[in-house]
């Protein structure tokens, strides 16, 4: 295991017909829940992860009048998290285990999850990557989890830091949730320093890294939060849609992206 894995990073293999990242390439940062794939990735797996067995079900309705109220409120948000991920992973040993169930999952419903990646943020994420540009992807979800659709779903590989997990009670839990100003810290730790020069994210949570960027770009954001972009980020940054249902932005298509 490499030190970037270590630290919440998992490394894409060479390939895909991109030049390798140049000296000195801008640094351009993604992130990956309704900017890349169309809804949350993470609750889409941990819903397949309790709904393996009755048992589960069960137990994750008994732990939903305490954790449930937890997820909708950003200051509690990782604990409730916490609940319905130890529900669905009762008995795994460690993040390995994990690691296994997340591609089996991702690998039995590839059509499913290709028809939630965006294509145009795949074309932007395309280009940046034929210009030779130092790209990653920050994500809240575990590491494996984006990385293995995008190489078993849209053949990318490229590196991916996300929450760390490992044993807990039994089951498996967030260790350090990459999550707002702590996104920006893994990202450092994982080896990507120096200045960000683009940065994508639909979220609030993700201030930290837009306004660290020299180019912000909002990417479908919910239509509530537009004004809290606006006052705290440059004049002009742009605020789109590519495609992403429900969610606001200009909308942008494929010839444009």
């Amino acid at each position: 295991m490499s030190a970037a894995v270590g630290l919440g990073v998992d490394d894409g293999v060479a390939g895909g017909g991109y030049p390798p990242a140049r000296d000195g390439a801008p640094l351009v940062v993604f992130d990956f829940d309704h900017t890349l794939y169309d809804g949350d990735s993470g609750s889409h797996l941990f819903r397949w992860l309790i709904g393996r067995s009755p048992w589960r079900i069960l137990l994750a309705l008994l732990i939903a009048p305490l954790f449930g109220p937890l997820v909708a409120l950003l200051p509690t948000r990782r604990f409730g998290i916490t609940g319905f991920v130890w529900a669905g992973t009762v008995g795994l040993h460690d993040r390995h285990d994990l690691d296994a169930l997340i591609d089996r999952y991702v690998d039995g419903h590839r059509e499913r999850i290709r028809a939630r990646l965006l294509p145009v943020a795949l074309e932007v994420l395309h280009g940046h990557r034929a210009r030779g540009d130092r790209v990653v992807i920050a994500t809240g979800a575990p590491p494996e989890l984006a990385r293995a659709i995008l190489a078993f779903v849209a053949h990318e590989d490229v590196p991916v830091v996300g929450t760390r997990v490992g044993p807990h009670l039994g089951g498996i839990a967030p260790t350090r949730h990459c999550h707002h100003a702590m996104k920006m810290t893994m990202l450092r730790e994982a080896g990507f320093d120096g200045p960000v020069y683009k940065a994508y994210s639909d979220s609030t949570a993700d201030l930290p890294l837009l306004m660290a960027a020299a180019e912000p770009v909002v990417v479908n954001p919910k239509a509530r939060r537009i004004a809290t972009f606006r006052n705290l980020l440059p004049a002009g940054t742009p605020i789109l849609n590519w495609g992403c249902p429900g969610r606001a932005g200009e909308p942008v298509g494929l010839e444009k992206a």
